[in-house]
């Protein structure tokens, strides 16, 4: 990709990134409201049927994924114009999905501007060693990649551990802003549970939230997990790495089938979002169908995506992830 292919492919992108008040109220109406009374369905549901709460629970937990592309959207200042009003809207959803506004959004700006970048590793992404790190790791250090990237481990323990522990703390250096709004998120999470607590009773809390929690979280991080871990992906070193090829290579276009596309508010077309993150979710289609260079990416699909889970280390020398299988000799 030349020079002036990438900054064409910017001007191309551009009318898309002015968000419209109208989609933002509606997405907002069709999006957390449908989730507090699924909520309150599935807590009626108790007295009939648990295999039926769960069953609403599943759906409930596609409407928080759908809430937090509402609250990334807001940290890129990309769902309203007006900022305190994106500041405000994020801090709500933040609450909703147990993420601090500011604390999230300084770290994911800086995934947005390291993405791809092997020299620049370690902030708002998923832990990833190179064969030859793993290979000069210690032990100890080998073991816990092991476990770190243990499918049970990552989707699994990993929600648990991000959105309830993680989260809840300020990162070193943090300016007094971030450090408020991180204090009131978890505030009102602790009131707004023992609400819940107090009036449905913490048995019922637990079987309706736990599951939803739980299931969404997972979500989350598989398909964090699987728009920048996929075959063919662009990894390169600081020398070699550019911005708009990390964008629009190194980042997946997952073709959802429509339902899953409209509750994961779009994200699959990750590559039109890392190469403009001002362009509001509900414009991302758009964006991608009427700039045709946009869709010569390599598309992945729910079942070819799935082999994604064995990607352990990346092999710098082949550019493509392997497994810990493929590389024992080397030990």
């Amino acid at each position: 990709m030349c020079n002036s292919s990438k900054s064409n492919l910017k001007i191309d992108v551009s009318p898309y990134e002015k968000s419209n008040l109208k989609n933002s109220l509606q997405q907002i109406f069709n999006t957390i409201v449908p989730f507090f009374l699924l909520w309150y369905l599935a807590y009626k549901s108790l007295a009939i049927s648990y295999c039926l709460t769960l069953a609403i629970t599943v759906l409930a937990s596609g409407f928080v994924v759908r809430i937090f592309i509402i609250f990334h959207d807001c940290c890129h200042q990309s769902f309203f114009k007006n900022r305190l009003a994106n500041e405000i809207l994020g801090t709500i959803t933040g609450v909703l999905t147990f993420f601090p506004y500011h604390q999230w959004q300084k770290s994911h700006s800086i995934h947005h501007a390291t993405s791809g970048n092997l020299n620049k590793r370690g902030i708002g992404d998923i832990w990833i060693l190179t064969v030859s790190e793993y290979v000069s790791a210690s032990a100890w250090k080998r073991m816990m990649y092991r476990l770190y990237r243990n499918p049970l481990v990552m989707f699994g323990v990993g929600p648990i551990y991000i959105f309830l522990i993680k989260n809840r703390f300020n990162r070193k250096k943090a300016k007094r802003r971030e450090i408020y709004n991180t204090y009131i998120t978890n505030l009102v999470i602790v009131a707004l549970s023992t609400l819940l607590i107090f009036t449905v009773g913490y048995q019922a809390f637990l079987l309706v939230q736990g599951p939803i929690f739980i299931l969404s979280g997972s979500i989350g991080i598989w398909l964090f997990y699987v728009q920048h871990q996929f075959e063919d992906t662009y990894l390169e070193q600081e020398e070699q790495w550019d911005y708009v090829k990390a964008a629009v290579e190194g980042s997946s276009y997952y073709k959802l089938p429509k339902v899953l596309q409209w509750l994961t508010g779009n994200i699959g077309f990750h590559h039109v979002h890392h190469l403009s993150p001002r362009i509001p979710n509900y414009y991302l289609e758009k964006a991608h169908d009427n700039t045709p260079p946009l869709q010569k990416v390599n598309m992945i699909t729910i079942t070819s995506s799935l082999p994604a889970i064995r990607f352990r280390l990346w092999d710098e020398r082949n550019k493509k992830f392997v497994s810990f299988k493929e590389i024992s000799y080397l030990l």
